[in-house]
């Protein structure tokens, strides 16, 4: 079960769970940034920023590289593989439910387009149409 990394996920979700944060890590994606960079954005100190990227660090989403003063933050894109182990394991749950949801207005938007259907038949085809539908749900 996927319940054995819990400190790790845990960690990761907590990174996750502020929008600067997954910010952050997008702009990591596309190459490394200073921390400068990272906060330039959101108009944040530099004391903010490094108080951001250290809460991807402890999660281990991000590795910092320290040359002379400037700190340079790469993504490590590692420890999203158990979160998105994690949410895969319950993804069946939401798949199934998808896919009973889509059946329903599947069904739903047929019975409406019969009847419609039906309203602008004249009366003899109407019963003919219904004798037919109750023959096929036998």
């Amino acid at each position: 079960m996927v319940e054995l990394h819990t400190h790790q996920i845990d960690t990761v979700f907590h990174a996750l769970s502020d929008a600067t944060r997954r910010q952050m890590l997008r702009e990591l994606a596309d190459g490394e940034r200073t921390v400068g960079q990272l906060a330039e954005p959101y108009a944040m100190s530099l004391a903010a920023a490094s108080k951001h990227i250290k809460v991807l660090e402890n999660a281990g989403l991000v590795r910092r590289e320290i040359q002379g003063r400037t700190h340079l933050c790469h993504l490590d894109p590692g420890p999203l593989a158990t979160a998105h182990e994690w949410i895969a394991f319950y993804e069946r749950f939401w798949s199934g439910r998808l896919d009973a949801l889509e059946r329903l207005l599947t069904e739903a938007d047929a019975r409406k387009a019969d009847k419609e259907t039906a309203k602008g038949l004249p009366a003899a085809w109407r019963k003919t149409k219904l004798e037919s539908k109750l023959g096929e749900d036998r």
